[in-house]
Order: C-alpha cells, then structure tokens, then sequence
C-alpha cells in the first residue's frame, strides 16, 4: 500500500466532514483519561497521542495541568482542525504530521495514546514498523495504551479494513519490550447511535528489545 493513499484518504476527511460525521467522535475521552489517570503521571510527563487528528483529549490533558503533550496524525487538516479549536492553547502542543510508521521519535514519552490507529496497521510490515516505533518511542517503565476494534467490532472503518484484536492477539504483538497490565472492552457509541466495541489495553515498556 502506498503510503500517499492512506494519507490522501484521510485529508479528504477531515476536509469534507464535520466531527459529528466521523464514527470515532467522543464529546468526553473517558476510557484514555482513565488509563492515563491511573499512570499516575507527574504533570511535566511527556505524553503523546498517536492519531489523534481532531480527538478532544489534547483539551482535557491540557485542563490537567500537563505540560508536554505531543499529537501525531498523517492528516494535517485533522490537526488543523484541533489548533484552531484550542486558540492560543495550541501554542502548548507539538503537533506532528506523520505516518505513524516513518515518525522518528527524538526522544521518548512516558505515555504513548493511540485509540484507533494501530488497527489500521493491516499487514506484517507496517505492524512491525509501529512497533519499533514504540519501543523507541517509550521511556523505560513508560506506558502504552492502544485501542483496537475488538473481535466483535467492525471490520472496517471510514472506509479502509482494520485488523480486529482479542487480548491475546494484542498481547502476543506487544510482548517483545512490554509487559500488559490490564485490557478491558468497552461499546462506543456513534454519533450516528451505533455500536463499536473496542478493546483497550494498556503495558508498560521492560527492557527487552
């Protein structure tokens, strides 16, 4: 797959349609700010939201008081978007356009968020990428929390598969460098009023490679 097609894709996107067209809306990032919360981070953690386009958590991190918060998204337009609804509060996110797959991480984040960008990831290729990625990108007992349709959960999303996920098969990817601590499931609710169930599970990077 040529990565200009995923990126072209998802401009379209967030040029043509509004946050209560998109599937993935949430008013209030509930099950993230859970996970992030019981990291118990202190507030000068260094945070960083994988495919966060236009996601709302930035605002509620930044309502916590943290101070180095990063947002990564292939699609410019989707950041755009958040810079433009955080004012001047923007000024205090690094925001970066990537492919998740060919970001270089200058130096690692005590807590990698990435709530539906991972099960895009469709072949061996380019799961392993984001892998390595996060190994590098993950202070040493730094925290991951991924969020994946779950074996119930749809099998594509705006358009493009997914690779759905049991907890064993998502343990079983993250276990060269992390050690799983806990994966609960929950039923998304569209702005549409279907159900997406997802599965969220969280790790913690140990020193294997």
């Amino acid at each position: 797959m040529e990565t200009n097609v995923p990126k072209a894709h998802w401009e379209t996107i967030y040029q043509t349609k509004q946050a209560d067209q998109v599937s993935w809306t949430q008013a209030i990032p509930a099950m993230s700010l859970d996970f992030i919360r019981q990291a118990r981070l202190p507030r000068s953690a260094r945070i960083i939201d994988i495919g966060g386009g236009d996601s709302k958590l930035v605002d509620f991190l930044l309502d916590e008081g943290y101070q180095y918060i990063s947002v990564l998204d292939i699609s410019e337009a989707a950041l755009n978007r958040a810079k433009q609804r955080l004012g001047e509060r923007a000024d205090r996110v690094e925001w970066i356009v990537s492919d998740i797959t060919a970001y270089a991480p200058v130096q690692p984040f005590d807590f990698w968020h990435d709530r539906a960008a991972f099960h895009f990831l469709t072949t061996p290729e380019q799961i392993s990428q984001y892998l390595t990625k996060a190994r590098i990108g993950v202070s040493l007992n730094g925290y991951v929390m991924i969020g994946t349709f779950s074996e119930n959960g749809p099998k594509k999303c705006s358009g493009l598969p997914i690779r759905r996920y049991s907890e064993q098969n998502l343990t079983d990817e993250l276990a060269r460098g992390f050690r799983k601590l806990r994966c609960i499931t929950e039923d998304h609710i569209t702005p549409f009023q279907t159900s997406q169930n997802f599965l969220f599970c969280s790790f913690q990077r140990v020193h294997q490679n």
